[in-house]
C-alpha cells in the first residue's frame, strides 16, 4: 500500500510541475518573451527532504526557502543525495541581521535585503568568506507594516548604497504584494516594481532580474515582467 502510494504522490508531483511550467510558459509567451527568460523558484518550506528529492528527480533545479535554519539540514542532505543535479538555494523570506553569515554560506541568492544595515551585514560576512553573495532588494509597495522591503522613497538610496559594496552583487528587485483572490488586483504593485527597476536603470544600475509572484498571482506577475516567480503551494501541495 505504502508504494501504490508513493506511486500517487509521485505522479501528482509530476503533473503538477508540469502544469506550472505550462502555464510559466503560456504567460512569458503572451507578455513577448521566451519561457526561458522566467525562473522557477520551487519553493520548499515546510516541505520534507524525500518530497523535495522526488521534485529534484523531476526537474526542480531553483529551490528557495523561507527560513535559514529549515534550509540549513535541506542543503546539506541534498548534497549528499542530490550530488549529480546543478542545484541552486534561495532565501526568499525575511532575513535576520544574526543569520547573515549562514545565510552566506548557504544561499546563492537572497532575495530579502531590506536595508543598507541588513546588507553591509551580509557585505561583511561575504567578503570574509571570500565570496561575491547575489542579492535582490526587497521592495514593500503595499505599505504595510507586517510586510518587509525598503520603502519606495528610500529605494535609489538602498541601490545606490548597495552597489557600492564590493562583496554584493545587486542583480534587481523582489516584492511581495498583499494577497488578493482575483491575481488580476495585484498586477499594479507588479507594474509598480517593473517601473522601479526601469527608473534605476535609467540612472545607470542593470538591474535584469524581477523577483515577484507566487502560485496564486505569478500568471500577473510575469505578464508584468516577472523574470523570477517563487512557487510552493501549487507544487508541493497545500502546507500542513
Amino acid at each position: 500500500m505504502d508504494e501504490i502510494r508513493n506511486q500517487i504522490e509521485y505522479s501528482v508531483l509530476l503533473e503538477r510541475i508540469k502544469n506550472v511550467y505550462r502555464k510559466i510558459s503560456s504567460a512569458a509567451i503572451r507578455s513577448g518573451r521566451s519561457p526561458f527568460d522566467v525562473t522557477l523558484v520551487a519553493v520548499t518550506k515546510t516541505v520534507p527532504y524525500e518530497r523535495i528529492k522526488e521534485g529534484v528527480d523531476l526537474g526542480l533545479r531553483v529551490l528557495g526557502e523561507n527560513r535559514v535554519q529549515e534550509a540549513q539540514g535541506k542543503i546539506e542532505a541534498c548534497k549528499l543525495q542530490c550530488a549529480d543535479y546543478e542545484l541552486e538555494w534561495h532565501l526568499v523570506g525575511h532575513l535576520q541581521k544574526n543569520k547573515a553569515k549562514a545565510a552566506v554560506h548557504l544561499f546563492h541568492l537572497i532575495h530579502s535585503l531590506d536595508s543598507i544595515s541588513l546588507a553591509q551585514e551580509v557585505n561583511k560576512h561575504a567578503r570574509k568568506a571570500g565570496k561575491i553573495q547575489r542579492v535582490l532588494i526587497q521592495v514593500n509597495l503595499s505599505e504595510e507594516e507586517t510586510k518587509h522591503g525598503v520603502p519606495r522613497k528610500d529605494l535609489m538610496d538602498t541601490i545606490k548604497a548597495v552597489f557600492g559594496m564590493k562583496n554584493l552583487k545587486l542583480e534587481g528587485l523582489m516584492t511581495m504584494p498583499p494577497y488578493f483572490e482575483n491575481p488580476e488586483t495585484a498586477r499594479p504593485f507588479f507594474r509598480e516594481l517593473r517601473e522601479c527597476r526601469d527608473q534605476a536603470e535609467k540612472k545607470g544600475y542593470h538591474l535584469p532580474e524581477l523577483s515577484m509572484g507566487m502560485t496564486n498571482d505569478y500568471e500577473a506577475a510575469i505578464l508584468e515582467g516577472a523574470t523570477i516567480v517563487r512557487i510552493g503551494t501549487a507544487i508541493f501541495g497545500e502546507r500542513s
